[in-house]
């Protein structure tokens, strides 16, 4: 699977001159099969294209959010920033790597906390609650070049179950 391109010579390539409608999926990978079946064959998929359709947001509610909960987060990442900036102030200073590594660890978690507590208490709860989200399509075209579109229905009736049901 290649990765979407949004420079204005690589959207020729996200167009079909007189695309028509070939088939009609509810997931990707029923159109995914098609294009490959239809690679298989010989057909020239140069001029098929998949386009997602009727876009609808999930998010996926992951945990609840503690005071807890962010003041440890904050404290690990600060923590980390602290071991990163105590390194490089070890390189270029004198005395012991061991302390200088061990006090901005300690300060670094001890900001990381504050900072991240005051971001969560101006929230004041609005959102208690991590997540992952993502835009996905219900509905998967698939689309050809009107003139080869014929030849791909011609192939693709060879597949089982590849071209919906007219009658249904």
């Amino acid at each position: 699977m290649s990765t979407p391109t949004t420079g204005p010579a690589d959207r020729s390539l996200l167009k079909l001159e007189f695309p028509q409608s070939l088939a009609v999926y509810d997931d990707y990978t029923a159109a995914q099969r098609t294009v490959d079946f239809l690679a298989d064959e010989g057909f020239p998929v140069q001029n098929c294209m998949i386009v997602g359709t009727d876009l609808k947001q999930v998010e996926r509610i992951t945990g609840r959010i503690t005071t807890g909960r962010v003041a440890f987060g904050g404290a690990l990442s600060g923590l980390w920033f602290g071991l990163f900036v105590g390194l490089v102030l070890s390189l270029f200073g004198s005395g012991s790597m061991l302390a200088t590594l061990a006090s901005t660890a300690m300060l670094g978690a001890l900001f990381g906390v504050i900072f991240t507590l005051t971001g969560y208490a101006a929230t004041r709860g609005r959102r208690d609650f991590s997540s992952v989200s993502s835009v996905v399509a219900t509905r998967y075209e698939v689309l050809v070049e009107h003139k080869v579109a014929a030849q791909a229905r011609e192939l693709l009736a060879k597949l089982p179950g590849a071209l919906p049901n007219p009658f249904a």
